[in-house]
C-alpha cells in the first residue's frame, strides 16, 4: 500500500520529525510504500509551489491518508483539502493527533470524517456532487 503522511513540515520540531520519522519507518518495514513529505519532497523552494505540487502528486497516488497534527501546522489543511476532495481514505495517527475540542474544528472534522468512513457512511465530494 502507498501511503501518504500528513504532517508538520516548516516548523516542524526535532521531536516531531522524529515521531513520524519512526511511525513511517514501521509502515515501511510492514512493506508499505510511504511518502512523509518533509523527507521525501524537495523543500529548497522559494514559493512554495514545486512543493505543494510534489505534495498533490503524492497525495493523488496514494492509497491512504494517516495524519499527525500539532495543532499549530498550516501547510496540513492544503494537504487535507487534496485528501478530501479526492475522498481518500484517512487514519487518525493517535499519538501524534490532538484531542477532540469543543465545537468545531479541523481536528474534530477529521475524527468525524474516519469515523464516517469506519462505519461506511461517508460521501466525499464525488457522492455529494456526482463528479467522476
Amino acid at each position: 500500500m502507498y501511503i501518504y503522511i500528513i504532517c508538520p513540515v516548516r516548523h516542524a520540531t526535532e521531536v516531531w520529525q522524529q515521531a513520524t520519522l519512526t511511525y513511517a519507518s514501521e509502515l515501511e518495514k510492514q512493506g508499505h510504500n510511504v511518502y512523509l513529505p518533509f523527507r521525501d519532497a524537495n523543500q529548497k523552494d522559494n514559493t512554495g509551489k514545486k512543493i505543494c505540487e510534489a505534495h498533490a502528486m503524492a497525495v493523488f497516488n496514494c492509497d491512504e491518508i494517516h495524519i499527525a497534527y500539532d495543532g499549530e501546522s498550516e501547510g496540513w489543511l492544503f494537504d487535507l483539502g487534496m485528501a478530501f476532495v479526492l475522498n481518500k481514505t484517512i487514519k487518525i495517527i493517535e499519538h501524534l493527533f490532538p484531542t477532540k475540542t469543543k465545537g468545531k474544528s479541523y481536528p474534530n472534522m477529521v475524527y468525524q470524517w474516519q469515523k464516517e468512513q469506519a462505519e461506511k457512511k461517508w460521501r466525499g465530494v464525488h457522492d455529494i456532487y456526482n463528479v467522476v
